[in-house]
């Protein structure tokens, strides 16, 4: 143990203290703001029907602070249509395309209605054979794509896999270009269409 010294009693007072000297207005160390490092790229891969391709996923919605643009060719899953749904209740800006052709079956359109009385905006896509994309782009520099559909099937069937690249705002940026070229070519979806 350390004795009590003056030196050591000074240099304790000055670091408890520093906090309060570099936030009083009057100091001349005020408004000094400290810079964070920004997080690191990374890269996770996941598979199903083992469980961690779905745990992706969900993590990727869940974590979403600002924004999601969602491509799906398959769009059943309820676990997905709830996690989209929580994040637009958090106030993120939610906005998902969805292949025409494959989300005419009664669960799609139910997901489908589901999703839009949350005032999500949904558009299908019918200018391509298959619009096969199945992607989420959070917040302008995530982005989750594989081969991973949002379905029950893709989550507890299929042999499916996923890899979420974060931090990525490069590869992030070219896939929001690439998911805002089909939704100006999709139509806007409502119950009965």
């Amino acid at each position: 143990m350390l004795k009590k010294t003056p030196l050591i009693t000074l240099l304790r007072v000055t670091f408890l203290a520093l906090p309060l000297i570099i936030t009083h207005p009057g100091s001349a160390l005020a408004g000094i703001q400290s810079t964070t490092t920004p997080a690191s790229p990374s890269v996770q891969v996941g598979f199903s029907p083992e469980g961690s391709a779905t745990r992706l996923v969900l993590d990727t919605i869940n974590s979403a602070q600002h924004s999601i643009r969602m491509m799906a060719y398959s769009f059943t899953d309820p676990d997905v249509m709830k996690a989209l749904g929580q994040a637009k209740k958090r106030g993120v800006d939610v906005r998902i395309v969805v292949d025409y052709k494959g989300n005419t079956h009664r669960a799609s359109q139910e997901a489908m209605k589901y999703i839009t009385m949350l005032g999500i905006p949904l558009r299908t896509v019918d200018v391509f054979a298959i619009a096969h994309d199945k992607v989420i782009i959070s917040d302008k520099n995530t982005v989750e794509t594989g081969s991973y559909n949002f379905s029950r099937a893709g989550s507890r069937k299929n042999s499916e896999n996923v890899i979420v690249l974060r931090n990525m705002p490069d590869i992030a940026a070219q896939y929001l270009a690439h998911w805002q070229d089909r939704w100006d070519r999709g139509t806007d979806w409502q119950p009965g269409n």
